[in-house]
């Protein structure tokens, strides 16, 4: 595993264990030397784990939309900073860059970049780990859903396991480098 794609808020939101807990990810990255992939901002969550990671000496690669870079938030002093024309270009480029995906509390942007390569793998577009790393217990709604979709058979429980959710990120990375994907059928 050499490169992490890691979705997150561009806020810190309202506890300042959300912080702390970007600053963990991004050391822990930094001591596997491990790039985070990105999405280029220098604000909130995602401006933590991007200086944490450079500061320990780690790589870490932006992808940001130019209407995102021209509002001035992009991050300045990357490994990298890749500019594209759209959203949907940003999640392409990171998700071809990145050997996993890691989620930290965010929003509904942040939510809609996990479902997507959640929804990638269950498909069978990659075989990437997919992890949410529960800090302050902020995934534990997230984690009941799951567990609604497989009694109302929406999700079959092959495809919960490959939500790998921890509260701490060497347990989570960990994990990773264990990762089985599920069988998925193909029709040919």
């Amino acid at each position: 595993m050499k490169r992490l794609a890691v979705f997150c808020g561009s806020s810190f939101g309202a506890s300042e264990a959300y912080r702390e807990g970007a600053i963990q990810l991004g050391k822990e990255l930094a001591k596997r030397n491990i790039t985070l992939v990105y999405g280029g901002s220098s604000n909130g969550l995602m401006g933590a784990v991007a200086d944490t990671v450079l500061n320990e000496g780690g790589h870490a690669i932006g992808v940001i939309p130019r209407v995102l870079e021209e509002r001035e938030i992009s991050h300045k002093g990357l490994t990298e900073l890749i500019t594209v024309e759209t959203m949907h270009e940003r999640k392409a480029k990171m998700a071809d860059l990145s050997d996993g995906f890691v989620v930290l509390p965010g929003g509904t942007g942040t939510l809609e970049e996990f479902f997507e390569v959640f929804t990638w793998g269950q498909i069978g577009l990659h075989q990437k780990p997919c992890g949410l790393l529960n800090i302050n217990h902020y995934y534990d709604p997230l984690s009941s859903l799951f567990n609604h979709m497989i009694e109302q058979k929406f999700l079959q429980e092959k495809f919960r396991s490959m939500a790998i959710i921890e509260e701490n990120p060497d347990a989570l990375l960990d994990k990773f480098l264990n990762y089985i994907p599920p069988t998925i059928k193909t029709y040919e």
